[in-house]
C-alpha cells in the first residue's frame, strides 16, 4: 500500500499490463468457461440473473467488459451492445469470440479507456442500460467520473446496473489474517490513496504467476459511489448488500451450488452489493474526461 507521494503518471499503463497478461490465464480457466455461450447460453452470475431482468431489445453499454463473456451474453438475449475494455488483447479475444459466435452485428468492441470513452464513442444519451459488474471500479481512480460517464451516455429514464465487491470487505486481506485464519484489516475504509499492490497471483487461476504483477486500485467507499451517481442526474432505484461474491475473495470463504463463494457458518460482513439507478436529468459529457487522480 502507498500513500499520495507515490507517481500516478503511468497507473493506467501499469493495470494495464497487468490486465493484457490476465487475458491469456483466464481463457484456460473454469471461471471463464466458455461453452454456455458456445453453446448459445451464455450465464450470468447468480446475483444478476436475479435482478437484471429481461435486456431484449435494448442497446446496452458494458463498461469495463474483459474479453466480452457478459458482453455477447447479453447479445445472445437480445440486446444490442458495445463493449468497452482498455486492454487490447481482451478486445481482441472479444471481437474473435464475436465472430465466431455470429455476434458481431449484435455486439460491438472498443479498445478505450473508460475516462476516454466519450471522445471514441460519439453517441452520448443513446443507451437504455449501462452495465458495470465484479471488479470494474476498484481500478479507477475518479469515481465521480465514472459516474459522469455512466450518466452520459444513458437517455433519461436509462438505468445503471452495477454489481460489485463490497467496499467494507475489500479493506480486509488474507495477508493479514487474524487467529481464527479471518482475514485482517488492509486499509482503512476511508482511504483515498491510490493502494499500490505487487502480487503476482490471479484470482482466477491460484496457479498462476504474473509478470506484470504490479498494480494501482482505490476503495471507493459505498457512500461515495451512490452519492456521484446522484449528482450526475441518476436516481437511486434500489441497493442491495449481499453475503456472497462471485470470486474467492478470502481464503476463508465457501463456494456455493450456484458458484458463489460465502462466509461457512453465518454472514460475517457483506462481500458485494448492487444497485440500479436510473437517469432523470441531462449531464454534461465534459465531467466524464477529467481524472483526478
Amino acid at each position: 500500500m502507498a500513500d499520495g507521494s507515490v507517481d500516478l503518471t503511468n497507473w493506467r499503463s501499469v493495470n494495464r499490463a497487468n490486465w493484457d497478461e490476465r487475458v491469456a490465464v483466464h481463457l484456460k480457466t473454469s471461471s471463464y468457461d466458455l461453452q454456455p455461450l458456445r453453446s448459445g447460453r451464455g450465464e450470468l452470475h447468480a446475483i444478476e440473473e436475479d435482478e437484471l431482468g429481461s435486456v431484449d431489445g435494448l442497446r446496452v453499454l458494458h463498461l469495463q467488459c474483459h474479453f466480452g463473456v457478459d458482453t455477447l451474453t447479453l447479445a445472445q438475449r437480445g440486446a444490442q451492445v458495445v463493449g468497452i475494455d482498455f486492454s487490447g488483447p481482451a478486445i481482441e479475444m472479444a471481437r474473435s469470440l464475436a465472430a465466431e459466435l455470429g455476434l458481431s452485428a449484435r455486439a460491438r468492441f472498443i479498445e478505450c479507456d473508460l475516462y476516454h470513452t466519450p471522445d471514441v464513442l460519439p453517441e452520448p444519451a443513446s443507451f437504455d442500460l449501462v452495465y458495470v459488474t465484479w471488479g470494474a471500479i476498484n481500478w479507477l481512480p475518479d469515481i465521480e467520473g465514472w459516474a459522469q460517464v455512466v450518466a452520459g451516455f444513458l437517455k433519461p429514464g436509462g438505468k445503471l446496473y452495477l454489481a460489485e465487491g463490497h467496499p467494507t470487505a475489500l479493506v480486509f486481506d488474507d495477508a493479514f489474517a487474524m487467529p481464527d485464519n479471518m482475514p485482517g484489516l488492509y486499509a482503512p475504509y476511508f482511504h483515498k490513496e491510490a493502494l499500490v499492490i505487487d502480487d503476482p497471483r490471479d484470482y482466477a487461476d491460484e496457479n498462476a504467476v504474473l509478470k506484470n504483477s504490479l498494480t494501482y486500485e482505490w476503495i471507493h467507499p459505498l457512500g461515495k459511489i451512490i452519492t456521484s451517481l446522484l449528482e450526475a442526474g441518476l436516481s437511486l432505484d434500489w441497493l442491495h448488500e449481499h453475503d456472497s461474491v462471485t470470486w474467492q475473495m478470502f481464503d476463508k470463504l465457501v463456494e456455493d451450488d450456484q458458484g458463489m463463494f460465502r462466509w461457512p457458518d453465518k454472514a460475517w460482513l457483506p462481500l458485494s452489493f448492487s444497485l440500479k439507478a436510473t437517469r432523470v436529468m441531462a449531464s454534461d459529457m465534459s465531467g466524464g474526461c477529467q481524472v483526478k487522480p
